[in-house]
């Protein structure tokens, strides 16, 4: 082991007298510690596999963590947990739900679903404030937005509502009005819960909220849990929210062991409920806890690790660093790659742009060796593709935009699962109602509520109410719609038994006439549109992949 392991990471994998906060700056091997630090534990019998818990944000980060310890332990072993915090939250709850009165087998929503059922029902929410004029869609997202951050703060509806009624602010109207607006919110966040729990559903947010509620209310299966895992590790811990550190606490209890790794440098998940100053506050929470920090680097020269440091130093002086004094300045261990850092400013972007592509084309031509794959162009945001993109364009570059992280968030490969939803299940409301909304299809406001009220009043689906969209007052333009998306969703569903996904799919988007609105608006030169299509191209190619690389698919 210690072969290929640095100082520093050897004692993080082998301490074992309490808890430990692990400091690992930026490609300092943290996996490895953490993995070998599991493998440890069991070699040398600390512990039984399955007495160990690693939580982790992501399905890709929680499977890269259970292959590499597949790799370190010999086969045949019980299998540990090593998952997401949803994951391990969603088990706990259909294991125990039954404890705190939560059905034990519950539909677990996305945010679209969610979006959905709110929608359906925003008519039956009182709302005053948040009344929607015009479009009833106009708050559903704020609204959602805000229920969540309430669970992530583990804010019940009841606290919520107790916590507004004690507010003074009843000086003059404006006050008044805030109040107001408070209790709105505080009661539509309880009619929201009791909407889900009527449904048997969840939002993300309740699985850890529930599961931390479960813990606190039942003090026996808090027991079992704690007896169950003796070790506890917790990676990415900067961008633990309240409700995740709640939950960690509470398995740890006095007696188990736990381990926490993360960066408060690297903290950038603030928009999503998580909070730095859990990682900065650890010590005080553990105070007998062992610092560790990894400043070894694998992944960069000396000269660009210097320069972040630097800039993250002046940037931001109230850092862990600080704090607990000590230094994490990163030391490169690759002496022999030296990097040439140059600082290009513009005043305005479109100077930038161009004076960015103009830099790799001079380097190129200097560099007869080099290709233009050996270029690449980092941004913040997925918006601040286009100025690039179209500037590679008009000088004749070739590139591929790579986002696949974000590909499943882009709305037309949303519309596109959508599409392969109906026609695995005609009678799902929810992938009809997200069709019917479609702007292509022109559907009225007045048409989407004769629709979702009559499917509402004779309890029928969506499906079954456009079979029948005659009868009740449709205009001539939506009933001229329906029947050509039943059509549609008839031969879709037929032709799945022996059409490929992505034909399946292309044959049902031109049927409907999705193909045709696309193709309109791309001669248009809607630069929304064509960066759409774009996102669906490249959503094609990995089905087309899979199909080409998984027999019968």
């Amino acid at each position: 082991m210690s072969k290929t392991l640095n100082k520093a990471q050897k004692e993080a994998i082998e301490y074992n007298d309490g808890n430990l906060l692990i400091i690992a700056g930026a490609g300092t091997g943290k996996t490895t510690v953490i993995t070998k630090k599991i493998a440890h534990i069991v070699e040398q019998k600390l512990a039984l596999p399955e007495e160990i818990l690693a939580l982790t944000f992501t399905d890709k980060a929680a499977q890269e963590m259970q292959d590499r310890v597949d790799d370190l332990i010999e086969a045949n072993y019980t299998e540990m947990q090593i998952s997401t915090f949803h994951s391990f939250c969603q088990k706990v709850l259909e294991e125990y739900g039954l404890e705190i009165g939560l059905p034990n087998h519950f539909k677990l929503l996305n945010e679209t679903d969610a979006w959905l059922l709110l929608r359906e029902h925003i008519y039956d929410f009182n709302f005053d404030y948040y009344r929607p004029m015009g479009s009833p869609n106009r708050y559903i997202h704020e609204l959602l937005t805000h229920f969540s951050k309430a669970k992530d703060e583990m804010i019940t509806p009841q606290a919520y509502l107790d916590y507004v009624k004690s507010l003074i602010l009843d000086k003059d109207e404006a006050e008044k009005q805030e109040k107001n607006r408070l209790i709105e919110l505080a009661d539509a966040y309880h009619k929201y819960q009791k909407l889900l729990l009527d449904n048997e559903s969840m939002d993300f947010g309740d699985i850890i909220f529930y599961a931390v509620k479960l813990l606190q209310d039942r003090p026996n299966v808090l027991k079992k849990l704690q007896k169950r895992f003796k070790y506890i590790m917790v990676d990415e811990f900067q961008d633990v929210n309240w409700a995740q550190y709640q939950l960690v606490k509470l398995l740890a209890g006095e007696e188990n062991k736990l381990t926490v790794v993360g960066d408060d440098d690297q903290a950038i998940y603030s928009f999503r409920g998580s909070n730095v100053a859990i990682i900065m506050n650890f010590k005080t929470d553990y105070p007998n806890a062992k610092n560790i920090v990894l400043t070894d680097n694998y992944r960069s020269g000396q000269e660009i690790l210097d320069l972040a440091y630097n800039s993250i130093k002046n940037n931001n002086p109230h850092r862990l660093e600080e704090k607990l004094q000590i230094s994490k300045r990163l030391e490169s261990g690759l002496k022999d790659l030296h990097t040439q850092i140059e600082h290009l400013h513009y005043e305005t972007l479109d100077e930038e742009v161009v004076g960015v592509i103009n830099k790799i084309v001079e380097i190129k031509e200097n560099d007869k060796d080099s290709n233009w794959d050996d270029f690449a162009i980092l941004v913040r945001a997925n918006s601040h593709v286009e100025p690039f993109s179209n500037a590679l364009e008009s000088f004749g570059i070739p590139f591929e935009y790579l986002a696949s992280a974000g590909l499943y968030r882009q709305d037309i490969v949303i519309d596109a699962f959508n599409f392969l939803t109906l026609l695995t299940n005609i009678y799902d409301d929810k992938a009809f109602f997200r069709l019917l909304k479609m702007p292509f299809l022109e559907f009225s406001q007045n048409d989407l509520q004769k629709v979702t009220s009559t499917a509402k009043r004779k309890s029928m689906s969506y499906y079954e109410t456009l079979k029948r969209a005659q009868e009740f007052f449709l205009s001539n333009h939506a009933i001229e719609m329906a029947n050509k998306l039943l059509n549609a969703c008839h031969e879709g569903i037929k032709q799945s038994k022996f059409e490929k996904p992505t034909s399946l799919l292309y044959q049902f988007m031109e049927s409907i006439g999705y193909l045709s609105y696309l193709t309109i608006e791309e001669n248009k030169g809607n630069k929304d549109v064509i960066r759409q299509i774009y996102h669906l191209k490249q959503f094609f190619d990995l089905i087309r992949t899979y199909e080409e690389n998984v027999p019968g698919a």
